[in-house]
């Protein structure tokens, strides 16, 4: 699904990971996750694609609410399993949109 986000500038958040073999307790955390950060302030939407690598991309309305959803305390336990379980790899890109278009 597309997301829908409105007229520019918004940011997005874009993160891109390599999960490791032994995602035990994943999907779980991915859920609350999700559900958690459509309640965040600034949340605008996200889109993600799944293979070998993940890609979720968020967009918000400013950098402030991206710190918020960062430092958010469920969300910091997630980013600790993440590192310790879950993922080989990850980066995270954070992008000002000052352009979007659409078919």
């Amino acid at each position: 699904m597309i997301a829908t986000t409105p007229k520019p500038p918004y940011y997005a958040v874009i993160f891109t990971s390599i999960k490791k073999s032994d995602d035990k307790d994943y999907a779980e955390m991915a859920e609350k996750m999700q559900n958690l950060v459509q309640k965040q302030q600034g949340f605008l939407g996200m889109e993600s694609a799944k293979n070998e690598t993940g890609i979720t991309i968020s967009y918000w309305k400013n950098l402030e609410s991206i710190k918020l959803w960062k430092d958010n305390a469920e969300h910091l336990v997630a980013q600790k399993f993440g590192k310790e379980f879950w993922y080989e790899n990850y980066k995270v890109r954070v992008c000002l949109v000052k352009r979007d278009y659409e078919f």
